[in-house]
């Protein structure tokens, strides 16, 4: 079985990559999980201040605000539930580098205790971050159409990260599509609990540095997160969509988690 690139920080201790401007990335082995650089979002544009008050910059990863003091990110960022002051959530700006808000993490929630494929996870704050919040997804009638992806990530495969959030807009590819390719080459693919987008031709996409961050969608007017970035083939390949944890999969387990929370 081949390994899957999980956009994310080396050991979660590399810099976040952005999203990725360059077009469709030159083939190349995906590296194996604990050598990766980091997730981005390739073929993106500059996000506006205050256009996505909910995302968190978590120093190797993203994340999305969904209470005052909890920040929902891709599992394999973070490790194991429990007890942990190692991360910092920053919020507040597009600019990594002038972030307002800032607060330490005391406990770490991970849906691998729920699923080995179970990629998200809950990590709670020692103050709440005065920002926006986003709703997550119970609903997976909304797990299709176009979706708007977002972080600071590399802005091309193996490239350098971006100083200010990117944002890209991507369609949703189907689980028969998606799946059958990348089973083809020899990846696990979970129909139940992954949901893919990106053009089939290449060119857009998260990237590493942008694990953990949301992938969303309006519903009814409000922002929704449907998915979480978690792992793809390189970054903006033709063929192999990024796969995005799928939200409303995993929604009462976050829901229960959330209440469970020290």
């Amino acid at each position: 079985m081949g390994l899957n690139f999980v956009r994310r920080a080396v050991l979660l201790g590399a810099a976040l990559g952005g999203l990725v401007l360059a077009p469709t990335a030159a083939y190349a082995e995906p590296p194996t999980p604990d050598g990766d650089a980091g997730v981005f979002v390739v073929g993106g544009t500059r996000a506006a201040a205050g256009e996505f008050p909910f995302m968190v910059y978590l120093g190797g990863c993203g994340g999305s605000l969904i209470a005052p003091r909890v920040v929902l990110t891709a599992a394999h960022c973070v490790g194991r539930t429990g007890a942990t002051t190692a991360y910092t959530a920053r919020a507040g700006s597009v600019d990594r580098n002038s972030f307002p808000y800032t607060a330490r993490s005391t406990y770490v929630y991970s849906g691998y205790d729920v699923s080995d494929d179970g990629d998200f996870a809950l990590i709670k704050l020692a103050a709440d971050l005065p920002v926006g919040q986003i709703a997550y997804n119970t609903n997976a009638a909304n797990n299709s159409g176009t979706f708007t992806i977002m972080g600071w990530g590399a802005t091309r495969e193996g490239g350098a990260s971006s100083r200010y959030l990117l944002k890209a807009q991507v369609p949703f590819v189907s689980d028969s599509v998606c799946g059958t390719n990348y089973r083809r080459a020899g990846y696990a693919f979970s129909d139940s609990e992954m949901l893919c987008a990106g053009p089939i031709s290449g060119g857009t996409d998260t990237c590493q540095g942008d694990s953990g961050g949301p992938m969303i969608k309006s519903v009814n007017g409000t922002w929704t997160q449907v998915g979480i970035v978690s792992w793809g083939r390189g970054c903006a390949r033709a063929n192999y969509p990024g796969v995005y944890t799928e939200v409303s999969t995993f929604a009462s387990a976050i829901s229960a988690a959330l209440a469970r929370l020290p």
